[in-house]
């Protein structure tokens, strides 16, 4: 079995085990909180990019739903110019009717993914990297992401740095193996997201939370190719 089949697999055992939808729903306080400190935060890393967001090309890599891409058109970027990759079918499914038919949509492998080299503006990742359990698939997705971006293009990455010890599926991603995977790149890194278990058994408390930083268990961060 290979890792994207575990991938696969894993996801399926969470479903299974009943990882209820709505504990994303942006109709709970903490996941209002983390999205809009999130978009805040990933506003200010885009400000000052040359050109219009309207010429911008941009790839989500595991674009799930859709909801990433939707931010980005809200931004400015045409539906065109975006194409998402999303190895889950369920997934890819619910983006498509979700989407703009002109928005391009890849199943499978994002690695092998159908994606010129030199192409892109902005190449997008969240959370995809800490499901990702084998070196080797990281490596060569991380691989991929550069090839696809322009000079001075960026990844925008978007991950938990530590372990979950409550869930064996993912593993976090420490701000040092991002640099070994764009070892080329230029990092700007915020810290952000208040730990989810602590915020969902306290959402009111959520900003007096955030403020301390070593609460914060993601990291947004922006990899330009020189």
């Amino acid at each position: 079995m290979s890792e994207l089949d575990r991938i696969a697999q894993r996801y399926a055992r969470r479903a299974a085990q009943g990882d209820a939808v709505d504990r994303y729903s942006l109709l709970r306080p903490e996941v209002a909180a983390m999205w809009q400190e999130r978009q805040r935060a990933l506003l200010a890393l885009l400000r000052g990019r040359p050109g219009r967001p309207a010429d911008w090309r941009a790839t989500e890599v595991g674009c799930g739903a859709g909801g990433n891409l939707l931010d980005l058109l809200r931004l400015g970027l045409r539906p065109e110019h975006l194409t998402g990759i999303e190895l889950l079918p369920e997934r890819l499914q619910a983006a498509r009717a979700a989407l703009p038919e002109r928005l391009r949509l890849l199943a499978g492998d994002a690695s092998t993914a159908d994606v010129a080299p030199a192409s892109q503006d902005l190449v997008l990742q969240s959370t995809v990297f800490s499901s990702i359990l084998d070196d080797a698939l990281q490596q060569r997705l991380a691989e991929a992401m550069w090839r696809w971006l322009k000079p001075g293009g960026a990844v925008l990455w978007y991950d938990f740095t530590i372990n979950n010890p409550r869930n064996p599926d993912v593993r976090g991603v420490p701000l040092a193996r991002v640099h070994a995977l764009f070892p080329q790149g230029r990092f700007t890194a915020r810290r952000v997201t208040l730990a989810p278990p602590l915020a969902r058994a306290l959402p009111g408390a959520y900003g007096l939370l955030n403020l301390v930083p070593w609460l914060r268990t993601h990291r947004l961060v922006r990899i330009e190719k020189p």
